[in-house]
């Protein structure tokens, strides 16, 4: 197998590495203190084409593949997760239903400003009795005439505040449980749609979050995403979709890490000599750089074989997890070998700490990951009895 990366790709990487490295993390410390990503960055963010990297090129995307994405997601991993996390939450969950499911009108409508990052995409599936439990949706979707009537709400919704276009989830058949919920694409301007404030949280600073408020939100028939009933079973494709780019972020976040933890640590002197000299701390960035460079074989084996078709349910799952818990464990370390400085919120060290716990919650937790790959473990084993 040939791990090296199109030249293309290679080039587009190295791109990102210096918008990252030159724009971005020099702006760091004010989005964490503000918690607002500056519309500048955005803006040159939007011009080297970061919103399109999940849309084909016919509708004004780059039309990344799986690896080229995940390449990309590595280097965004780098710098301040909030920030990453606009970019992750539009390329990922807020786009990828509509460039997967949708039909040819609403590709064209959605899409190329989605692509230009003019509309922002979001995903809107969670609610306060349905968040692992995702079938449980409270939402309703009722149809009158040529429009669906939408009462409800959600929570926890990345880019709720500044999203343009939602794929919404809602039941349109009570009786028929998890078959009876149906995908809508549903604009910010449709009457009845409402946001709410925005949530105050630990981490991801720039990247914010709210409630929606349905109350008899219309919505035109032309605008359920896919088939009538397919809502649930196109949530989790859409969640599997992104779970290997979310892992590929934790990768480039766990390399900021190890790399500002060996450069401390052969700064950093303690009983006459650099730390980097005391076993304890090379065991500690031994065991980083292990983590991460499995981690990093992970990624690109799902990353290809999503890319070839396969069905990836299981290892989607799988690198979602190791790659959320790998992202902990390095984060853990990594203020263990800074010591005081690395609690201290004037340097990143303690905010990288607080972004990763994050990982191991949104876009499913670590235990539904547990689920899914147990459940897969069991329907093959039986597969193999036949």
């Amino acid at each position: 197998m040939d791990f090296r990366l199109p030249e293309e790709i290679s080039q587009m990487k190295n791109m990102i590495r210096d918008f990252v490295d030159n724009e971005v993390e020099p702006l760091a410390g004010k989005i964490e203190e503000e918690d607002e990503v500056p519309q500048a960055l955005l803006h040159q963010s939007k011009r080297l084409g970061l919103f399109g990297l999940s849309i084909p090129e016919e509708y004004d995307g780059m039309g990344l593949n799986m690896v080229g994405k995940c390449a990309l997601f590595e280097e965004l991993g780098r710098t301040i997760n909030g920030y990453t996390t606009i970019l992750g939450a539009h390329n990922g969950i807020g786009s990828v239903g509509i460039v997967e499911l949708a039909n040819k009108e609403q590709k064209q409508r959605y899409l190329p400003p989605m692509a230009a990052g003019e509309w922002i995409g979001a995903f809107a599936l969670t609610e306060p009795e349905a968040g692992s439990n995702a079938a449980n949706l409270q939402t309703t979707a009722v149809k009158r005439g040529n429009k669906y009537i939408l009462n409800g709400q959600k929570i926890y919704i990345t880019n709720a505040p500044i999203a343009d276009v939602f794929t919404v989830m809602a039941v349109t058949d009570r009786d028929a449980g998890a078959k009876g919920i149906t995908s809508f694409i549903v604009e910010r301007s449709f009457p009845g749609f409402h946001v709410g404030s925005i949530e105050k949280k630990m981490g991801l600073h720039g990247s914010h979050t709210a409630q929606l408020y349905f109350e008899d939100l219309e919505v035109p028939e032309e605008n359920v995403l896919g088939e009538l009933g397919d809502g649930y079973v196109n949530a989790l494709k859409i969640l599997a979709n992104g779970r290997a780019g979310l892992a590929a972020r934790c990768l480039g976040s766990s390399e900021y890490l190890l790399q500002k933890s060996i450069e401390y640590a052969h700064d950093r002197k303690q009983f006459g000599k650099p730390i980097y000299e005391q076993q304890i701390i090379q065991h500690y960035l031994a065991e980083m750089a292990l983590e991460i460079e499995t981690l990093r074989s992970f990624i690109y084996r799902v990353a290809w074989m999503t890319d070839e078709g396969m069905n990836v349910i299981k290892e989607a799952a799988m690198v979602k997890l190791y790659g959320s818990e790998v992202y902990n464990r390095v984060a853990d370390k990594a203020v263990q070998i800074h010591g005081g400085i690395g609690y201290i919120s004037d340097f990143p060290i303690e905010r990288f700490y607080r972004d990763a716990r994050i990982t191991r919650i949104y876009e499913g937790t670590s235990e539904v990951q547990k689920n899914i790959i147990s459940s897969r473990l069991q329907k093959e084993y039986l597969q193999r009895q036949r």
